[in-house]
């Protein structure tokens, strides 16, 4: 029934999408002018907000109304051009289009890095793009799946970690800032990332910004901001799906499969993007069945979300509008095994607990631009997130927040640009788990771009933080960051950057209170920020020839950080009820650093009729406590960080045929919770792990593979394998990652 229903919306958006006629016909095709390959997707205007794209051939019909036009034509990459076109009621013309390429690699338009957009560049900090085409290629429907396979980016467990910034906190707190187009994504009670409400469906790119990112973003960016922005409508407008089925194949270890029959998974997707007049309209709905490859850990869920924009008529460059998105799920998390020998895949039962949980967004907002001189964006987000525990409502939680931000940019003179805003947040927990609690964050920021000389660029920032929580009032804390970007050559950019960081703990790092199987997790309401700062030297230099388009990128990093939150295992009171036991529990670390290098390729080209795509780079770290006095290393190295991981993908497409290959190698872990490997606790809390570590914690080869047939300019069909040479590996302890699986997808594109 429910794909009826899905059926006829998707048959409904179509028909909007086709919608209207007019007078006259303008046709023709738009390619490359150096290859002559067909551009889809290149936008064709003949006045504002009016227009259409072209087809997968590059071919696109324009209907226009009698008289005089000026036709504008782009496409991402190529040099506009503008043509001068007379037409008749009634008649037909037809002209190609050659475009020169312009925009390269190297010229990349991002907002990230400065809350303004800039080109990739120009950046003084470190940053990474990530396109949607690389995510439907390898059928990628789970932001964490992404991120993992991004340089310098690990994610354990739900928790995410640039450039050995974290490590695993037991699903509580984050160093690093989720973000949907500048709003962030970070649960009000556990301070986690909401993975499964970030959309794919209508992504333009996803940004990822790299070190301490507080000045702009506040609490949560201590280790960097992953920002995914969604595509602007054109009128064309566009309908996108894909149905998906697949199944997991039987893990390395025989003894370890515990299922009879198949264990198949499903996905569907659909979503329409337009602009109808003056507003943009844009839904979208995901649905996933997931039996799992483990016992006891299953997930179904849905998301749906829309966008609605109108551009005022009256007011140039006034717009306002309000989207929205919800989360329904029904899953078990898993959290330790039953035993290391035959039940590795299989969930204890002292620790499988169902969820249902609901999640609401609602997001207004207001939006003045004028003619590049300045602008006024008013942003504000209400959040509602609710966990039910069937079989425990000892743990059942509500948490709402409200989060506000208005920011103001202005261009003082050719010289300097001025950012600034204001930002609150406040939240409000009701749970049985946390306790109940109130909430607020309160921020200021203010960013300087100067650009003195033509080639150099200078960036300065503050920001003033403010925290309350239950009535206490923190201190007001200053943030400091600091950046240059030279050009040396036209293709090569050099820069430096200092930015500091701060992290409020979230209130499941300091009230959580509960008892899985046997794990016991105490609260630790004494719990202290952590801060930091981080610095780096970069390089960036793009690669431009007749054949070849990319950019080689090399950064040297550092990153300092005092009272890091971090569990840790011992035998302590409970802070309320004094009485003594073992169990988990948030603590600060005095001092500890991170400090490598971080390199990354991305190259497009072109051989014969082959068109290739290259991207990969390598991350080295060191990860480790140190003394404040004499400023040596301890010795003690942080945990769940690794010293080495490299990626290299390698995407070829000839006429309707699309082949991808996709390596990822990572060390081993260097350090774990002392509890999973001391003689008197690892047998109790994860029964066979400390054999299995010893044996196997020596890093881990992984190869995914994608084959994609487009069956007409609508249709693909595209095969999947994931983790091909089917290693067993695994993320934190107890946690062996899915072993090799196959999926096979239907996608269609109008």
């Amino acid at each position: 029934m429910m794909r009826r229903h899905l059926a006829g919306i998707a048959l409904f958006l179509a028909f909007l999408h086709g919608h209207g006629q007019q007078h006259s016909i303008f046709r023709g095709r738009v390619t490359d002018g150096q290859t002559g390959e067909a551009l889809f997707g290149a936008t064709i205007l003949y006045a504002r907000d009016r227009g259409t794209v072209t087809n997968q051939e590059g071919v696109f019909v324009l209907e226009l109304p009698q008289g005089n036009h000026t036709l504008t034509i782009q496409y991402v990459g190529y040099r506009s051009q503008t043509i001068p076109l007379s037409i008749r009621a009634g008649e037909t013309q037809q002209l190609n289009i050659a475009l020169m390429p312009e925009v390269t690699e190297i010229e990349q338009v991002i907002v990230s890095a400065g809350r303004v957009e800039q080109r990739v560049g120009e950046s003084t900090v470190s940053v990474s793009v990530i396109r949607p085409s690389a995510i439907m290629a390898d059928h990628i429907t789970d932001p964490t799946e992404l991120l993992n396979k991004s340089p310098g980016i690990e994610i354990i467990d739900g928790q995410a970690s640039i450039r050995g910034g974290s490590g695993f906190a037991y699903g509580a707190g984050s160093r690093v800032l989720a973000l949907i187009d500048g709003l962030p994504m970070i649960a009000p009670d556990a301070g986690s990332i909401r993975w499964n409400l970030l959309p794919f469906e209508n992504i333009s790119q996803i940004e990822i910004i790299k070190g301490a990112s507080s000045v702009l973003y506040g609490s949560s960016a201590l280790n960097g901001i992953i920002n995914f922005r969604t595509a602007d409508a054109t009128p064309q407008g566009s309908l996108n799906f894909f149905t998906e089925a697949g199944l997991y194949g039987a893990p390395r270890q025989s003894n370890w499969k515990w299922w009879d029959t198949p264990r198949v998974f499903s996905n569907f997707s659909v979503s329409h993007l337009k602009k109808y007049g003056n507003t943009d309209i844009g839904i979208g709905t995901y649905l996933q069945s997931d039996p799992g490859y483990r016992k006891r850990n299953d997930e179904t869920f849905g998301r749906a979300n829309f966008r609605l924009k109108h551009h005022n008529a009256k007011i140039e460059g006034l717009t306002y509008g309000l989207n929205g998105s919800a989360l329904m799920n029904n899953k078990i998390d898993f959290v330790v095994w039953e035993n290391g020998e035959t039940g590795a895949l299989i969930h204890d039962t002292s620790t499988a607990t169902r969820l249902h949980g609901k999640t609401f967004f609602l997001d207004p907002f207001i939006s003045l631009k004028s003619d590049q001189r300045y602008s006024h964006d008013l942003r504000v987000r209400y959040q509602m997130l609710r966990n039910e525990f069937p079989d425990g409502s000892q743990v059942d939680s509500d948490a709402f927040s409200l989060y506000a931000e208005y920011q103001l940019w202005v261009k003082i003179n050719e010289l300097i640009n001025l950012n600034a805003g204001l930002v609150q947040q406040s939240s409000r927990i009701r749970s049985n788990f946390y306790g109940d609690h109130e909430a607020l964050n309160a921020g200021a920021y203010a960013q300087t771009d100067i650009s003195p000389l033509e080639r150099l660029k200078l960036v300065a920032g503050i920001r003033l933080e403010f925290n309350s929580l239950n009535g206490e009032n923190d201190k007001l804390v200053p943030l400091y960051r600091a950046g240059i970007n030279y050009k040396l050559t036209p293709l090569t950019f050099l820069r430096s950057s200092f930015g500091q960081g701060y992290r409020y703990p979230s209130i499941a790092e300091k009230f959580a209170a509960t008892t899985l199987g046997a794990v016991r997790i105490f609260p630790n309401p004494a719990l202290n920020p952590e801060s930091g700062w981080n610095a780096e030297i970069g390089i960036k230099q793009g690669i431009i020839t007749p054949k070849l388009d990319g950019l080689i990128d090399l950064a040297f990093f550092y990153t300092q950080n005092k009272d890091l939150i971090e569990f840790d295992f011992a035998f302590r009171p409970d802070p309320y009820t004094g009485v003594p036991d073992f169990g988990f529990q948030a603590n600060n670390r005095e001092y500890s650093r991170v400090y490598g290098f971080e390199t990354e390729l991305m190259l497009n080209t072109k051989v014969g009729r082959l068109n290739y795509s290259i991207n990969g780079g390598y991350v080295f770290i060191y990860p480790t406590e140190f003394n404040p006095y004499t400023l040596k290393n301890t010795g003690v190295l942080l945990k769940y960080r690794r010293k080495h991981s490299a990626k290299l993908s390698i995407s070829t497409s000839l006429r309707r045929y699309e082949l991808g290959l996709h390596l990822f190698a990572r060390s081993k872990i260097l350090n774990i919770d002392d509890v999973f490997v001391n003689p008197t606790t690892r047998e109790s809390i994860l029964p066979g792990f400390f054999d299995y570590w010893q044996e196997n914690n020596t890093g881990h080869f992984l190869a995914d593979l994608s084959l994609g047939y487009r069956i007409n300019a609508n249709y693909t069909l595209s095969l999947a394998v994931k983790n091909l040479t089917n290693t067993e590996y695994m993320g934190r302890p107890g946690d062996i990652q899915p072993q090799r699986h196959f999926s096979l997808r239907f996608s269609g594109k109008f």
